[in-house]
């Protein structure tokens, strides 16, 4: 049997880190907002990647591909992830983590749509395994879930439209610059967006008046960790393998944040959550073969 792509390995990372992102939000959303969350994490991860860009000579985005380069940016480090965190407000890190994991449905129904990835049987049944396991998953569990988790589950749920489509325009606009420039462009764009709108409604003043040690601490990781090191490693996927395989690795998010969640907020890790995560994990199996 042929070995797993690299493009897969790097995503499967990427995932783990999102998980570990999805648990952080947790602890700290309540103390911030959507708008002002997406800017830390963003303006922070920024700094390394444009940093790391600059040392290596990274080539740019050039004429109109900047401008399609920032604004899927936009669409995804600014829209994507304010929508994201609003999910998060009102489930648990475990169960928007497993809305999450539509993703790959949605990438792979928004390639075939596109015209830039074919449908295989091996592939479309792993997609399902891991899509069957998320629903069933989320349906068993909303009784131990917060009372307007199914809320924050569907916003999840319909946000992947705009990861999906990022992960399907990505590849031929960094393919004709340079994965790290593709990366600063679109990162860039879209913190600055993010940190305008924070700005302007007084989120970072709230912020300060609210956050303690342990708040900025966590605010700090997630953008070294679930900003820069996270979408530094999704794009290296995105550059190597199809976007449906990169999408499929998104169901590693459960796992990262079900543990993670359970430690510092003390999230309970159920039966239904194993079960999703054993299903995920055979799809994310089946659809990475070659």
């Amino acid at each position: 049997m042929a070995p797993v792509n690299a493009g897969v390995i790097a995503a499967v990372f990427s995932s783990a880190l999102g998980g570990t992102a999805a648990a952080l939000t947790r602890y700290t959303i309540h103390q911030s907002d959507p708008v002002t969350l997406a800017a830390f994490r963003f303006g922070i991860g920024f700094v390394p990647i444009m940093a790391v860009a600059l040392l290596l000579h990274a080539k740019w985005p050039r004429g109109r591909d900047w401008l399609w380069v920032a604004m899927l940016g936009v669409l995804f480090f600014s829209l994507f992830f304010v929508v994201y965190n609003v999910a998060m407000s009102y489930t648990t890190a475990a169960r928007g983590s497993l809305a999450l994991s539509m993703l790959p449905l949605t990438t792979m129904l928004v390639a075939a749509l596109l015209g830039r990835e074919a449908f295989t049987p091996r592939k479309t049944l792993g997609v399902l395994i891991a899509v069957s396991g998320v629903a069933l998953a989320l349906s068993a569990g909303l009784g131990n879930a917060p009372p307007d988790a199914w809320r924050g589950d569907l916003v999840m749920a319909a946000a992947t439209l705009c990861m999906a489509l990022y992960n399907v325009w990505s590849r031929p606009l960094m393919q004709r610059s340079s994965m790290l420039g593709f990366l600063a462009t679109g990162m860039g764009a879209g913190a600055t967006l993010s940190i305008g709108v924070a700005w302007a409604s007084g989120g970072f003043h709230t912020v300060v008046e609210t956050f303690g040690t342990a708040q900025w601490l966590a605010i700090v990781a997630l953008g070294l960790f679930g900003g820069a090191a996270a979408f530094y490693l999704w794009v290296f996927a995105l550059e190597r393998t199809t976007p449906t395989r990169v999408a499929n690795t998104m169901t590693v998010n459960p796992i990262a944040a079900s543990l993670v969640a359970a430690a510092i907020v003390g999230e309970p890790i159920g039966a239904e959550l194993l079960f999703g995560i054993a299903a995920v994990g055979a799809g994310i199996w089946l659809a990475a073969r070659r």
